[in-house]
């Protein structure tokens, strides 16, 4: 099969035929339809993320067909359709696993990182991590759903229910799914986009914005909480400056540069600076029911599996209007 290898960092992807994974125990066989490309994969392309598998294959935001089943595994059928996300394994038995917080298992394994993801045309997976989807959903548009999406979700629920005025600095592939979460519970969005990026500023009025600007600019109002998506230090300060008292920002990604010093005054008034690490499988069944109840529309930027390098090109460029997707199966549309 074509696989997209990840030999070190800050080097090309190279495509290799490599030999189709076999289940394990417990583990499914997908023949991959779609993988969504996500910051963290520039991340642990760039060497941010230090201690990859090597070699690697990328992604994290699978969409599966189920094409074998290794023994013991039965929670799913040949030919189902399945999402495989960041989180791919946990030890289940520490403090933390013990206490629904899986996400912070020191001994957590994570698809595309420690286990090969989704930059290939057939993948293996814990079944027990892995997420129905209805065949309904276009393999291409459900990707992005199984990390900007399940992130975007885990920091909306950290940002806290009375945030009615929301700041998204970074209008990329979880900020545009996270602010139509937002419009459909009656929340106004304030979306902040890299200094003189028209285009995305526009794009995020498109979907609801009340307001869209400059991460450089004030807001026309106070807001209740921000949740940072880009991987930029300097934001923490900019986003304390335009929360109100007793507000909270969240930085909502895997890395991000130094946050410079700033006045104490900045988060005197109660005011929060948490982040938010990974996901739990609770937050992907949460956020896919709330999805059959409110269904978002993914915007997408399709690309076939050999040109992936490309896609990593230009999601670190910011050219990418919503999200980047593989599709290895051949069908992508331009």
């Amino acid at each position: 099969m074509l696989a997209m290898l990840l030999e070190g960092a800050r080097r090309p992807l190279v495509p290799a035929a490599v030999a189709r994974p076999e289940p394990g125990r417990g583990q499914i066989l997908l023949r991959v339809l779609a993988c969504g490309v996500c910051r963290t994969d520039l991340h642990v392309a760039d060497g941010d993320l230090p201690r990859p598998k090597l070699p690697l294959v990328l992604g994290h935001e699978i969409v599966g067909e189920v094409a074998a089943c290794g023994a013991e595994a039965g929670r799913f059928a040949v030919g189902q359709r399945v999402g495989v996300p960041w989180l791919g394994w946990s030890c289940g038995t520490c403090a933390y696993c013990r206490s629904g917080r899986e996400n912070l298992c020191d001994r957590a394994r994570f698809t595309g990182y420690d286990l090969d993801g989704g930059y290939a045309e057939y993948t293996v997976a814990d079944e027990r991590f892995c997420f129905a989807l209805p065949a309904s959903l276009e393999p291409a548009h459900a990707a992005p759903l199984l990390c900007a999406g399940l992130i975007g979700y885990r920091s909306l629920v950290a940002a806290g229910d009375g945030a009615e005025r929301l700041g998204l600095y970074g209008f990329g592939a979880s900020a545009h799914i996270v602010a139509q979460l937002a419009r459909a519970q009656g929340r106004r969005v304030f979306a902040f986009t890299r200094p003189g990026d028209g285009e995305a500023a526009r794009f995020a009025r498109e979907l609801g914005a009340a307001w869209a600007g400059s991460s450089e600019a004030a807001p026309p109002e106070p807001l209740d909480a921000a949740i940072i998506f880009a991987p930029v230090g300097s934001l923490v300060p900019t986003a304390l400056k335009a929360v109100a008292r007793g507000g909270t920002v969240v930085c909502a990604g895997i890395h991000m540069s130094d946050i410079p010093s700033f006045p104490y005054d900045l988060l005197w008034g109660e005011r929060a600076v948490r982040s938010v690490a990974n996901l739990t499988r609770r937050d992907g069944e949460e956020f896919f029911g709330l999805l059959a109840r409110t269904p978002v529309r993914t915007v997408v930027e399709e690309f076939p599996l050999a040109a992936a390098g490309t896609a990593l090109d230009r999601l670190r460029a910011g050219a990418v209007r919503g999200a980047a997707v593989l599709r290895p199966d051949g069908a992508a549309r331009a």
